[in-house]
């Protein structure tokens, strides 16, 4: 007799993140002449694709950096967090990943609101290793989409997980303002740097409570579903 299986729901859509170009093994026999050779000419190359695409300029090096401040400030949280960050229903604008580190581009100034926001969204005081980088600041560059990344060199693991294009900074996440914003309505110019502090503050809390929490085993018994306190 024949089964009816009902159909599968189905599965929420989640923005795709571009793909990652595998880092390039180094020569043993590479010299470090050779390998500060090699890095400068990835940084020419870097600074050519900022240049040309983008219209921002690199400083120092090698590895490059970008300036924050003046085109755009950095809200920087730890990559488990901001894994799960991408996948919230919260929209961003560009996203690095650097080491353990990833970095989302927010408006200039949005360093500055940064602890005001916590405090208003009653996360002050709270540690939850959220920071952000405004006026002064620089972070490495992070590599072009599709370009190699050279293993073991200076520059690390800088990539762009959701890269940025031209005109972008038009688009970063800010305050709330006069004509613009994300509440009904209003027809923002970008995202809600509210809305996306918010988000980003309960995932670092989160994830600080994952690493704080051993998983639970048959002896500690079933989770109740109590929430748990910090």
């Amino acid at each position: 007799m024949a089964v009816s299986v009902p159909p599968l729901a189905p599965v929420p859509t989640v923005p795709p993140v571009p793909p990652v170009t595998v880092p390039a093994p180094r020569s043993a026999s590479e010299s470090p002449r050779e390998a500060l050779g090699a890095a400068m000419a990835a940084d020419e190359s870097y600074a050519a694709w900022y240049g040309r695409e983008l219209g921002w300029s690199l400083v120092g090096g090698p590895p490059g950096q970008l300036v924050t401040g003046t085109l755009f400030d950095v809200l920087e949280l730890p990559s488990d967090a901001g894994g799960r960050l991408l996948r919230c229903r919260v929209a961003t604008g560009p996203v690095a990943l650097m080491g353990r580190r990833m970095r989302f581009l927010v408006a200039p100034g949005s360093a500055e609101e940064l602890e005001g926001l916590l405090d208003w969204l009653e996360w002050g005081g709270v540690a939850l290793d959220l920071a952000a980088l405004g006026a002064g600041g620089r972070i490495t560059a992070p590599a072009p989409p599709g370009s190699p990344v050279r293993e073991g060199s200076s520059r690390g693991a800088a990539v762009w997980l959701r890269p940025p294009e031209q005109g972008c900074e038009a688009l970063l996440p800010a305050l709330p303002g006069p004509g613009r914003g994300a509440g009904p309505g209003q027809r923002g110019a970008g995202p809600d740097l509210v809305r996306l502090v918010a988000a980003a503050a309960t995932e670092c809390h989160r994830a600080r409570l994952r690493r704080r929490t051993p998983l639970r085993s048959a002896v500690a018994g079933p989770f109740t579903g109590r929430p748990v306190r910090d």
